[in-house]
């Protein structure tokens, strides 16, 4: 059974509007793509609340259910409130069953407590958590695993190591010249290699600053 948000059709936009939906105990939101005119709608707060505390709901076709008519939908952004958390606003995109799909799909880590250089006090290094991917919407998965149990001191995994799902492609393979664009998603190094990388890091953002400055000042003295 999939997941369900209901919905009802909205008239009435603007900060005003907003504001009496949230004392309704509701939040605007808008459903657009496939081909057919964007519709404001509303959305319960606390059941789409309750939805989003589980993780798939982000990287699975939703039932979005308006006046008793369904459709399939994945969600594609949310407004949060800077200081509550709570959602403002929600993009959902209607999605053709038929048709592939360019979605964000998140990297789970696994194997980290048996890697023995983990162990030993090597550092794992993420340079990702997230890949873009090609797929049709009943292949969407739900995250792409990445076993780094057996990495050794030094070792990394590319995109082209990434165990794809059936049917899922990354996009950023797909540009023709391959090597150019097969970057590192994670590596086991030392802890000493680490601090350097981070150091030059910090260096090269105060040299950006200091740079800054010295354009400010030039600018004051013309």
């Amino acid at each position: 059974m999939g997941m369900i948000i209901n919905a009802t059709t909205r008239d009435d936009q603007g900060k005003g509007a907003s504001r009496r939906l949230r004392r309704e105990e509701k939040i605007p939101a808008i459903v657009y793509g496939a081909g057919k005119e964007p519709s404001a709608i509303s959305l319960n707060i606390h059941e789409i609340t309750h939805l989003l505390e589980n993780d798939d709901a982000y990287t699975s076709v939703l039932d979005l259910s308006i006046d008793k008519k369904v459709e399939p939908v994945i969600i594609k952004d949310l407004q949060r409130h800077p200081a509550k958390n709570t959602v403002t606003h929600v993009d959902l995109l209607r999605i053709n069953m038929k048709q592939a799909i360019v979605t964000s799909i998140p990297l789970n880590f696994t194997g980290s407590d048996d890697n023995e250089a983990l162990r030993l006090g090597a550092l794992l290094n993420q340079f990702i958590n997230a890949v873009e991917v090609s797929c049709l919407p009943a292949d969407m998965p739900n995250g792409i695993e990445v076993d780094i149990s057996n990495l050794v001191l030094g070792d990394h995994i590319s995109l082209t190591g990434l165990n794809m799902p059936e049917g899922v492609t990354l996009t950023a393979l797909t540009h023709g010249d391959i090597e150019a664009h097969d970057q590192s998603v994670v590596a086991v190094q030392e802890a000493k290699v680490m601090a350097e990388i981070e150091e030059e890091v910090i260096e090269a953002e105060g040299d950006e600053s200091a740079e800054g400055g010295d354009a400010e000042q030039n600018d004051s003295d013309s």
